[in-house]
């Protein structure tokens, strides 16, 4: 299948109950029980508050390849996607899907942290960051993991995030809707042979994205910290890519970042299937910008405020309220000059702007209550231009 092909078949292969950023554990059990006939499925132990937490294999080949999402509770783009691909490796007339079952043995944790997942937030139950316990191992959910890891002794392994709004792809005013992680196994940041491994699929995948999305994929920041994961995987020998799914304009709710991520997979599979793993031709990976924050999810320019003219930042807070999430505006930041850009922007130069807030006056810290634009009241968010 070619890149073309394998976007034109997403729509075949997507999950239709998975929908929106807030998947629990009661989201995909459903679809846990659908699938047991079909993918030897496991629970191979619980949160701390209890949950199940599951392993799923699929395919037979030789190549042990692991793949955990929502680590972070509130990262749920790249669950979406998983599930999404399973549709996509149960296609017995798909040669591809074919392929990579006969090549590689797939090991999949859809949901690490269930308990984070049903309280959306990026910590576990005890608020302990998953990501910065690699060494610790402090909680049971990374005891879990490490037990898989000694199990699987994954050839390549696949640390699935999300981003939040504020990246972009670079020194430049795209917005990161996708974005890549070769991490590295010390302090010096050196360029082992496993990180190497990792740098290769990953300039696979993004020569597949800027066909679609060009200038929009980034590259996250290599700091070394050996209480990540990631970084713990890479010091263990263990070659290891993050992905971070970003922000596609008016894409809150990161369904059509979904498709990008599903795409990324399966560009990632097919290389692995067909090539193995090699670190021919890695450099490619330093083509990807190295993540900048240039974002705001709203700018409103030249507000006159107290007598002068300022800009004025609005960030969505994403709060769960009565088991829905909400996106809360909260006022980020007010300036002479914002040097960001923003998802939205109005200048009221151009438009009539009034921000109501829920405080008597507009302050950082702030909640929006609505917009008024051209006197037509926005009170819904996030606005969608």
């Amino acid at each position: 299948m070619t890149t073309a092909e394998i976007i034109e078949s997403f729509s075949k292969y997507k999950e239709g109950s998975l929908k929106g950023r807030y998947i629990t554990q009661n989201n995909i059990q459903p679809l846990l029980t659908k699938w047991k006939d079909k993918f030897t499925i496991d629970q191979i132990g619980v949160s701390e508050n209890k949950l199940p937490i599951h392993l799923i294999k699929i395919g037979s080949g030789a190549k042990p390849l692991l793949f955990w999402s929502q680590m972070h509770g509130n990262e749920s783009t790249t669950t979406k996607a998983l599930f999404d691909l399973f549709h996509f490796l149960n296609d017995t007339t798909n040669e591809l899907a074919l392929q990579i079952l006969k090549e590689c043995t797939l090991y999949i944790i859809p949901m690490l942290n269930p308990d984070g997942a049903l309280a959306y937030t990026r910590v576990n139950y005890n608020k302990v960051d998953l990501n910065r316990d690699a060494q610790n191992l402090s909680q049971v959910e990374s005891k879990v993991f490490k037990t898989v890891v000694e199990k699987v002794k994954p050839l390549v392994s696949f640390n699935l995030h999300g981003q939040r709004t504020i990246f972009s792809a670079g020194e430049v005013p795209n917005s990161a809707i996708v974005s890549f992680l070769s991490p590295a196994s010390n302090k010096e940041r050196s360029l082992t042979d496993s990180r190497k491994k990792g740098m290769r699929i990953i300039a696979e995948m993004n020569k597949a994205l800027q066909t679609i999305i060009p200038g929009c994929v980034g590259r996250y920041d290599d700091g070394f910290n050996i209480n990540c994961t990631g970084d713990t995987m890479e010091y263990n020998g263990y070659t290891t890519i993050l992905f971070e799914a970003g922000h596609y304009p008016n894409d809150y709710n990161r369904e059509e970042t979904r498709k990008w991520m599903f795409l990324s997979l399966i560009t990632a599979l097919k290389f692995i299937s067909y090539n193995g793993v090699t670190i021919n031709n890695c450099e490619a990976y330093f083509d990807i910008p190295e993540n900048g924050k240039l974002f705001k999810d709203i700018i409103v320019r030249n507000y006159s405020l107290n007598s002068e003219k300022v800009d004025i930042s609005i960030q969505y807070n994403e709060t769960l309220k009565g088991g829905k999430l909400n996106f809360i505006p909260i006022i980020a930041q007010i300036e002479s000059q914002i040097t960001e850009n923003g998802h939205i922007e109005y200048d009221c130069n151009v438009v009539n702007v009034t921000i109501y807030n829920v405080l008597e006056k507009l302050e950082i810290g702030g909640e929006v209550e609505y917009l008024s634009i051209n006197n037509e009241k926005f009170s819904i968010f996030p606005i969608k231009k």
